[in-house]
């Protein structure tokens, strides 16, 4: 990691406190929503929140499913590519850039990259071809490796998902 990284410890947050952290910049979801592709925001929406108009999205179910299963999906994701990971408690800025912001899942032992972990409903399924992800994943990822937070430190190359019963793991998904 360079110097100008600073980590802003998420280890004792509240959703709430986690949730205002991240409201101050823009992050990777944030970054599919203002491109127009994500299906759960729209640039306005992330504004709104932004600026607030509008309260924080409520928590769903799938929403906590997936934090649930960010876990296993890392461990299964070690387990096919026989790569290590470890949790990253912190939001990550660069003070050159105080607007972008990385909130990553894991980050790799050994290698300059990091590790996005996802998980979709088999009823999703229809949306995949041989493996590929949704477009919004590769915004998520293009935006925290290439957002001026996390470029010179960070690339988020490699990524997992639990579709269902099935698990997809991409070495690189940009």
């Amino acid at each position: 990691m360079t110097r100008q990284l600073v980590r802003v410890s998420t280890r004792d947050m509240s959703r709430e406190e986690w949730l205002e952290q991240r409201r101050k910049s823009i992050g990777g979801s944030d970054a599919a929503a203002i491109v127009g592709l994500s299906k759960w925001a729209s640039p306005y929406s992330v504004w709104a929140e932004k600026t607030g108009r509008i309260p924080p999205k409520e928590d769903s179910e799938a929403m906590r499913i997936g934090r649930d299963l960010e876990d296993y999906v890392a461990r299964r994701w070690m387990d096919e590519t026989g790569k290590r990971v470890h949790r990253v408690l912190a939001i990550l800025y660069n003070k050159e850039y105080p607007f972008a912001h990385a909130d990553v899942d894991r980050l790799l032992i050994g290698e300059n990259a990091g590790l996005e972990c996802k998980t979709t409903s088999a009823l999703n399924l229809r949306q995949f071809h041989n493996t590929e992800f949704p477009e919004q994943y590769y915004i998520l990822k293009s935006a925290d490796n290439l957002s001026p937070a996390v470029h010179k430190s960070v690339g988020l190359s490699r990524g997992a998902q639990l579709r269902g019963n099935d698990l997809a793991v991409k070495d690189s998904v940009g």
